[in-house]
């Protein structure tokens, strides 16, 4: 099999950075139009990139373990390395966390941005939908996620060009089994070990995509061995991200 395919899970502490996508293949340019891709300053002068996703004009989701400072997002961008046409990079004007974030047992891993000013929806730029409340995933569900992180165990650099992968919906009481501070209530399972596409160092933040809406936030996964990744599971905080996006 080749390098390129293998899709080992390893996911490093999250405050190193996001997860990546490892062994996925590149996506179709613009196929996930919400993907935004979020770089931010962090004590000592380090560098951190994130995923992220649109979901109002003026509002990104990511995970609370993105939060950073002179933080701004790149949208519609298929190469992050190139100064592509259908990119719109605007500043944020406001990190919002979630209040309850845990960054010891990373609980409640989600964060609104508010931008600078609204993004102008193109092809390249579209929102992205919701789960509508109480709806839910089961195990076996195939989901996707996409991001900039790196294609390789041993990468030091993100992907240039957005990857994609394809993730399985896992049971919640095996990844009990492999997540002590796994949390079923608030948090979802994705990535079968047994196959060869997983998430690792670079895609933190995240959509979780189901059926064309987002139901979850790339979260944490273990370290130096294959399994899942954990989402913050977005159906349990609809009500804070509504009231946060009205009150901000």
């Amino acid at each position: 099999m080749p390098p390129v395919l293998i899709l080992l899970t390893f996911f490093l502490p999250l405050e190193a950075g996001a997860e990546e996508i490892i062994g996925g293949h590149e996506a179709k340019p613009h196929s996930h139009p919400y993907m935004t891709f979020i770089e931010s300053l962090h004590v000592g002068g380090n560098k951190s990139r994130c995923g992220g996703f649109l979901v109002r004009d003026k509002f990104v989701l990511t995970a609370a373990h993105c939060l950073g400072s002179s933080m701004k997002v790149t949208l519609g961008a298929h190469n992050i390395k190139a100064k592509e046409d259908t990119q719109q990079i605007i500043p944020v004007a406001k990190a919002i966390p979630h209040p309850d974030y845990n960054e010891k047992d990373w609980s409640n891993d989600i964060m609104l941005l508010k931008l600078q000013r609204k993004a102008k929806r193109t092809k390249a730029v579209r929102l992205l939908k919701l789960p509508r409340a109480n709806a839910l995933v089961k195990p076996g569900d195939v989901c996707h996620l996409a991001g900039w992180g790196g294609m390789s165990l041993n990468a030091t650099k993100g992907a240039a060009s957005l990857q994609e992968a394809v993730l399985i919906i896992q049971d919640d009481q095996k990844c009990k089994l492999r997540f002590r501070r796994y949390i079923e209530t608030i948090q979802i399972c994705a990535g079968d070990p047994k196959e060869i596409q997983a998430a690792f160092k670079g895609d933190s933040g995240g959509p979780l995509v189901c059926g064309n809406r987002a139901y979850g936030v790339l979260a944490y996964g273990k370290t130096k061995s294959i399994a899942p990744g954990i989402f913050t599971k977005l159906v349990s905080f609809l009500p804070w991200i509504r009231s946060s996006m009205k009150s901000f």
